[in-house]
């Protein structure tokens, strides 16, 4: 790894069909989303229809003539069937951000089984200290959190630009 490059890690594991990105210690929307991994999928996917929509224009087309005879009608109910069904929840993803650029040092990793909810996330403070959140929610007490600092927090000195006219 070159100085001042940023090193992702993704581990993540999520029922089919869901893709979730959480940054509990930023304020700001994470520039690393869905999105990021899945537009290029996207792009792909619309070439290829564009691909074969190009193709079909290019081709004749041979339409059978068919009768109104011939079609059948149904009066009757139409029937809805409507099935419920319950999928169990459960998932686990870590991930972790080590930015030797901007100095974002970040982790996070979590798991859920049923109503139950487990995680750990930590980060470096611009003090130095490194902050550690352990939670746990469930439906019977809800959310809780135990946040812990390391290290020594460092006193920081604002630089200050002298300008001369």
């Amino acid at each position: 790894m070159s100085e001042g490059r940023a090193w992702y890690s993704t581990i993540l594991t999520v029922p089919s069909g869901s893709c979730r990105l959480y940054t509990p210690f930023t304020t700001s929307p994470s520039r690393d989303s869905c999105w990021d991994f899945l537009s290029p999928v996207i792009l792909v996917i619309a070439v290829v229809v564009a691909s074969i929509a190009a193709q079909d224009h290019h081709h004749e087309h041979h339409h059978h003539a068919s009768s109104s005879q011939s079609l059948k009608q149904y009066h009757g109910k139409a029937t809805e069937k409507h099935v419920e069904y319950y999928s169990h929840p459960k998932y686990e993803f870590a991930y972790e951000v080590k930015d030797l650029h901007t100095g974002d040092y970040k982790s996070q990793h979590e798991s859920r089984d049923g109503d139950v909810v487990k995680g750990v996330y930590s980060l470096h403070e611009p003090d130095g200290t490194v902050r550690i959140v352990e939670y746990h929610a469930d439906k019977k007490t809800g959310f809780n959190a135990n946040v812990k600092r390391e290290g020594h927090a460092k006193h920081i000195v604002p630089e200050r630009h002298h300008h001369h006219h």
